[in-house]
C-alpha cells in the first residue's frame, strides 16, 4: 500500500486509474443483454468476457451497481445446506471465493471463520446429522458438536439450561466465511469492464419485446429502456427481488413471493465472536466484523412486500433473540439497521436455466441465500448462454421441476442462516 500511494503522488495528474467506466450512450444491438447490475449479473458479464471471449455485452441497472441486495446482505459465504444438489452447488461458490481477491487484485476483505448451526431441540439435532452428513460425503468440512465443545468454541455463548431455549448442540460448518458484498460486486464489474463489457447504470428495464411465431415459445427481440430501445441476441435476468416483475415483461409467471429481510450492526466491540452463529429456533444470526460490530440479521417479513424499509418490530425480534445468545450484550448501541428484497421459491431453491422464450434466460428465486451463489451463478450463467445448454450444476434448479414435481426442499437448511 505505501508503495501504490507513492506511485500515485508522483503521477503528473495524480489521479489513480479509473476502475468503472463513465457513462456512456447504449448501442442499437447486443450479442447479450443482463438485466440487474448486482453481483450475479455483474459475474455473468465477467465471466462470459473471461472464459468466453464474448464482449458485446450490456450489463443494464436501474440503480448504481450493488445498490439492490448485493449491497444489503450480511456477507455469509457457507455450502451446508441439505439436498445434494444444493451442497454441490455451494460448494463450487465458496471454492470460486477463496481465488476471487487474486483474480481481482483487489481486497474483498474474506475471511474464513466457520459457521456454527445452533440446535435446540431432538428434532434440530436430526436435522444437523442429516446435513452433516451430506456435507461429508461431498468431502466439506463438517462436526456435530455437544455443548462442551461449543463452550470452547464460543466461550461467551451462553449455553446453560436456564435460557427459554436451552442448546443442546449444533452442527459446525468449517468453510464458512465473510467477505465484504460491495468489493465483489465492485471487482467482478472492473474486471468485466476491463475486458469489454458495456456498465450502464440509470438504466432501467422497461418492457421487453416478445416475437411469437406460430406454435413456437418466442424469443426476445428488444428489450426497452428509459434511455432507448436496444436489440437483444440473449437476455438474462439477474434481478433479486424483482424477478417476478421482469419475468412479466416477457409473460413468464414465477412461482415466486417477495418478502422484506431486515438486519442491523451494532456499535463496534472487542473481538469476540469469531464463527459465524445461526438459530432456526430463534429466527436469529451474528458475526462480527473486522471493525468489531456485530452484523444480526433474523428471519424474512411475514408478509410480502416490495419494500427494503426497516421495522421497530423486527428489530426487536433480533435484539430479543440475540440477548438469548449473548447476554452481555445488553447495553450495545445499534448503529445501523436496513432491508433488502428475498423472492422465495415454495422450494427454498433457485431458478436457474433456459425458459419457453429461446433466447432468454433467468437467474431468480434467491431468497436469502444469494450473496454466498454469486461466482457459482455467474460461471454457470455464462457457460449457459455460451453454449446455450444448461450446466449439469443448475440442471435440478429449473423452472420446469415446478410443473414435473421436481422440487428441491432445502427449507431446513437455509431458515435464520442466510
Amino acid at each position: 500500500m505505501p508503495f501504490s500511494l507513492l506511485r500515485h503522488a508522483l503521477k503528473r495528474d495524480g489521479q489513480p486509474p479509473r476502475v468503472l467506466p463513465t457513462p456512456s450512450d447504449l448501442k442499437p444491438a447486443y450479442d447479450v443483454v443482463i438485466i440487474g447490475g448486482g453481483g450475479h449479473g455483474l459475474a455473468t458479464a465477467y465471466y462470459l468476457a473471461r472464459d468466453h471471449g464474448i464482449t458485446n455485452v450490456a450489463v443494464l441497472e436501474k440503480n448504481y451497481l450493488g445498490s439492490g441486495n448485493t449491497g444489503r446482505n450480511t456477507m455469509v459465504i457457507r455450502s451446508n445446506y441439505l439436498t445434494p444438489e444444493g451442497v454441490k452447488f455451494y460448494d463450487t461458490s465458496v471454492r470460486l471465493y477463496r481465488d476471487l481477491a487474486h483474480d481481482f487484485d483487489l481486497n474483498l476483505m474474506m475471511s474464513e471463520r466457520s459457521q456454527i448451526t445452533i440446535a435446540h431441540t431432538d428434532a434440530q439435532m436430526r436435522t444437523m446429522r442429516w446435513r452433516d452428513e451430506v456435507s461429508r460425503h461431498f468431502n466439506i468440512a463438517s462436526d456435530l458438536v455437544d455443548r462442551d465443545e461449543l463452550a470452547r468454541l464460543v466461550p461467551f455463548l451462553d449455553v446453560s439450561d436456564e435460557t427459554r431455549h436451552p442448546i443442546q448442540g449444533a452442527l459446525h460448518h468449517h468453510p464458512g466465511s465473510i467477505a465484504r458484498h460491495d468489493a465483489v460486486a465492485w471487482g467482478y464489474g472492473a474486471g468485466a469492464w476491463q475486458r469489454g463489457i458495456e456498465l450502464h447504470q440509470k438504466t432501467e428495464v422497461t418492457g421487453i419485446s416478445v416475437d411469437k411465431p406460430n406454435g413456437g415459445g418466442g424469443k426476445v427481440s428488444e428489450v426497452h429502456t428509459n434511455r432507448g430501445t436496444i436489440k437483444a441476441g440473449q437476455v438474462i435476468q439477474c434481478v433479486a427481488g424483482m424477478s417476478s416483475v421482469i419475468a412479466a415483461m416477457v409473460g413468464i409467471k414465477l412461482p415466486i413471493k417477495t418478502y422484506p429481510l431486515q438486519a442491523g450492526v451494532t456499535q463496534p466491540l472487542k473481538p469476540f465472536l469469531d464463527p459465524l452463529i445461526s438459530s432456526a429456533q430463534l429466527h436469529v444470526y451474528l458475526s462480527q466484523t473486522a471493525r468489531g460490530e456485530v452484523v444480526i440479521g433474523g428471519g424474512s417479513d411475514p408478509y410480502t412486500l416490495y419494500s427494503t424499509r426497516s421495522t421497530l418490530e423486527m428489530k426487536e425480534a433480533w435484539m430479543s433473540a440475540t440477548l438469548e445468545l449473548f447476554p452481555f450484550l445488553a447495553e450495545t448501541k445499534i448503529l445501523r439497521q436496513w432491508a433488502g428484497m428475498t423472492d422465495m421459491t415454495p422450494d427454498y431453491s433457485p431458478i436457474m436455466g433456459k425458459t419457453a422464450i429461446d433466447n432468454y434466460y433467468i437467474d431468480a428465486g434467491w431468497g436469502t441465500w444469494g450473496f454466498k451463489a454469486t461466482p457459482v451463478c455467474g460461471k454457470t450463467n455464462a457457460e449457459l448462454i455460451a453454449r446455450d445448454k444448461t450446466p449439469d450444476l443448475i440442471a435440478a434448479f429449473s423452472l420446469e421441476r415446478f410443473s414435473t414435481f421436481g422440487l428441491l426442499d432445502d427449507k431446513a437448511a437455509t431458515a435464520a442462516s442466510h
